[in-house]
C-alpha cells in the first residue's frame, strides 16, 4: 500500500512533505529552545510577545530553506542539516519519520532535546 501511494506522490509532494519535517522535526526544536533560553536569561522583552513565536516560526523555515538548499550539495553539511530519508520518494510520511528516527544521531537529538526542554521549563516555572 506504501508503495501505489508512493508511486503516486509529486515531486514537489515529496519536496514539500520532506521541507516540513525538516522544519518541524530539526529546526523547531531548536529555535524554541533558543527562545526559551533568552526568557531563561532574563531577557523581558520576550514576555508576552507575539514576536517570540514569529521568530521561531520564521527562523525555523529559514533553516529549512537552508537545511535543504545546501544539505544535498554539500555532503559536509548532510549529517548535520540534512536528512535524505526525507526526501525519499519511494517512503510515505510516516516511513520517512520512522526512518529518520532509528538513526542514532536523530535519537540523540530527540533525547538532547526532551532533557533540555524538560529543565529548562522547570527551571522558568520554578523562577517565575
Amino acid at each position: 500500500m506504501a508503495v501505489t501511494a508512493a508511486a503516486r506522490k509529486s515531486r514537489l509532494h515529496n519536496a514539500l512533505e520532506g521541507f516540513a519535517l525538516t522544519a518541524i522535526l530539526q529546526s523547531f526544536p531548536t529555535f524554541a529552545a533558543a527562545a526559551l533560553l533568552l526568557k531563561l536569561f532574563g531577557n523581558h522583552d520576550l514576555v508576552g510577545d507575539p514576536g517570540v513565536a514569529i521568530f521561531v516560526a520564521c527562523a525555523s523555515l529559514v533553516h529549512a530553506v537552508i537545511a535543504v538548499t545546501l544539505g544535498s550539495a554539500i555532503p559536509a553539511l548532510s549529517r548535520l542539516l540534512y536528512e535524505p530519508s526525507f526526501f525519499d520518494p519511494s517512503l510515505s510520511l510516516s516511513e520517512k519519520i520512522t526512518e529518520w528516527r532509528t538513526h542514532p544521531a536523530a535519537s540523540m537529538q530527540l533525547v538532547a532535546i526532551v532533557l533540555m526542554l524538560s529543565v529548562m521549563a522547570v527551571v522558568t516555572a520554578s523562577v517565575g
